[in-house]
């Protein structure tokens, strides 16, 4: 329903400061919010009705432009740093009054939402939104209150979004005129001068990745999840664009989300955070991800896409904005999914790297030592598109696959894996969807047909009774054949076309992972440490 401003209106945005509202909608359809979008010049319709909008200057994230209040609650938890940078609380009140002011003249979106599919871990939502699809994104993106639920409450947290205020940094305290600014004594994000959409879910789930192991002993996870026909559940880590939307979305099995979750202390399983998927589009087809391809419909929004010249087709291939296309649409608009977003305890834990040097096998199985190790390294590579200035892979290593959403060290998320992994049974896999052959720009990217074969023999079975050997630099256990794989496949060695040169670039990526792995090692336990890898001065011998 979408209501003008009034008292009801009002009463709900008192408690985030505003005295006056000039012109407010709460809770509008995806049709209202459609119509509006078009109408206000915010976006354009597809052939398919999807609404096509672009998020202006910045395409990605602006991981530098994120922000805590350092207060009573943040001082002695956080995790203060390049990643989560301390703002000071007088200055955040300078700025959340100076947005409010701004946005009391404007017209206004109001979403009521939640965060989390659990009913014992579930966070009420309010967002204000400056733009219309903003808001429709919103609707997407975070869980919708069931018809007739009142919405009338005291939200856990707030988001004031408003990608037309820009900061003065000089006064304001940022970094330059955008940002992103989370005060969990205050319950609120205020997110400005960016009309990245990602920012209100990533802040989200920043929240969730602070409150949760405090409250519940429940362990956030950046990572995708699916179920199969005999109720085992999958999760896939990895950051954007290593795979974790596609490779869970399986005809097969039923998609509990694409990547947010949290996994309940004891037999309590895993929940979605989110109620929707954010999908990258970039080169999409229909017959290679189905799923995502018929889900683009009235409804969903596709963001810095391009038309077919002479048409309302989209351009998949088109980079000319940005490679970080992306669309956002309900979960719903998926067929085969977990009703509700939960399941139980996984079975299969894959942690999905694109690697850009070609070292690492395409899949491994990890003992809970290299498992807790690669968790708190968490290498890739950041693909194209994902972060700002971003154009080509780059290797780096990001902690529990999504340090720059993690509030706590690092540490406390490992010991929680850790502690799940010796209260359930559970198989850990190392799935490279990078290179293979040689590194970026040399080898060639890792077919999707193959790593989708991988998964599903892991999945199914198929490698139980495969005979292992372990990697002589990684120590990951390697599978000596899979059906449906070509056997040279499985040892990356092979691949390359200078032997040699492959046990050089494997050196060089160990001693990377010992060199990035010095900030942890004096917390790390000898059975975290054991997982680490050993660089030879030798080449190796296949």
């Amino acid at each position: 329903m979408s209501v003008t401003a009034n008292t009801a209106v009002l009463n709900r945005l008192q408690p985030l400061g505003f005295a006056r509202v000039a012109h407010a909608h709460l809770n509008p359809t995806p049709a209202e919010l459609v119509e509006a979008a078009v109408c206000r010049g915010e976006g354009t319709l597809t052939d398919t009705g999807a609404l096509m909008a672009d998020t202006g200057r910045f395409t990605g994230r602006s991981p530098k432009d994120r922000f805590i209040v350092r207060d009573v609650i943040t001082q002695d938890s956080v995790w203060w740093g390049d990643i989560n940078i301390p703002f000071a609380a007088d200055q955040f009140d300078q700025l959340h009054q100076k947005m409010v002011a701004y946005l009391e003249d404007k017209e206004l979106y109001v979403r009521e939402a939640y965060a989390g599919a659990h009913p014992a871990s579930q966070l009420k939502l309010r967002v204000v939104n400056e733009l219309a699809w903003h808001n429709l994104f919103c609707h997407n993106l975070f869980l919708r209150p069931e018809a007739g639920v009142d919405t009338s409450w005291l939200a856990d947290f707030s988001i004031i979004c408003a990608p037309g205020f820009e900061a003065d940094p000089a006064v304001d305290g940022t970094r330059q005129s955008n940002f992103a600014v989370i005060n969990f004594s205050k319950k609120l994000l205020l997110i400005g001068g960016t009309a990245y959409a990602g920012e209100m879910k990533k802040g989200i789930f920043g929240v969730l990745n602070f409150l949760l192991p405090h409250a519940q002993d429940t362990l956030p996870m950046h990572c995708s999840a699916n179920i199969g026909s005999h109720g085992d559940a999958a999760i896939f880590f990895g950051l954007s664009g290593t795979g974790k939307t596609t490779l869970s979305t399986d005809p097969n099995r039923h998609l509990v989300g694409d990547d947010e979750h949290g996994w309940l202390p004891g037999q309590g399983g895993i929940f979605n955070f989110e109620g929707g998927c954010y999908a990258k589009v970039i080169d999409l087809l229909e017959e290679k991800e189905p799923e995502i391809w018929q889900a683009i419909r009235f409804g969903a929004i596709v963001e810095n896409t391009r038309f077919v010249p002479g048409t309302r087709t989209v351009d998949y291939a088109n980079k000319s904005v940005t490679e970080n296309t992306r669309t956002a649409y309900p979960i719903t608009y998926i067929p085969n999914i977990a009703v509700p977003s939960v399941g139980p305890v996984p079975t299969h834990i894959f942690f999905l790297t694109a690697d850009a040097t070609g070292v690492l096998p395409p899949i491994s199985r990890l003992d809970k030592s290299h498992a807790m190790y690669h968790f708190l390294s968490g290498y890739t590579a950041k693909v194209a598109g994902t972060e700002m200035g971003i154009v080509e892979p780059q290797a780096t290593f990001s902690a529990c696959f999504g340090a720059v959403f993690l509030p706590l060290h690092p540490t406390r998320y490992a010991e929680m894996l850790g502690q799940k992994m010796d209260e359930h049974a559970v198989n850990v896999w190392l799935v490279n969807t990078g290179w293979t052959g040689g590194g970026y720009g040399t080898g060639r990217r890792m077919r999707l047909s193959h790593t989708r074969t991988l998964i599903t023999a892991a999945l199914t079975g198929q490698l139980d009774g495969v005979k292992f050997r372990p990697h002589p630099v990684f120590g990951v256990e390697v599978p000596g054949a899979v059906p449906g794989v070509p056997t040279d496949l499985l040892d990356p060695r092979r691949t390359w076309a200078v032997k040699t040169a492959y046990d050089q670039a494997a050196n060089a990526l160990a001693n990377k992972f010992v060199a990035n792995f010095e900030k942890y090692a004096a917390a790390a336990s000898p059975e975290i440490l054991a997982g680490a890898p050993m660089a030879v001065s030798e080449p190796v011998v296949a």
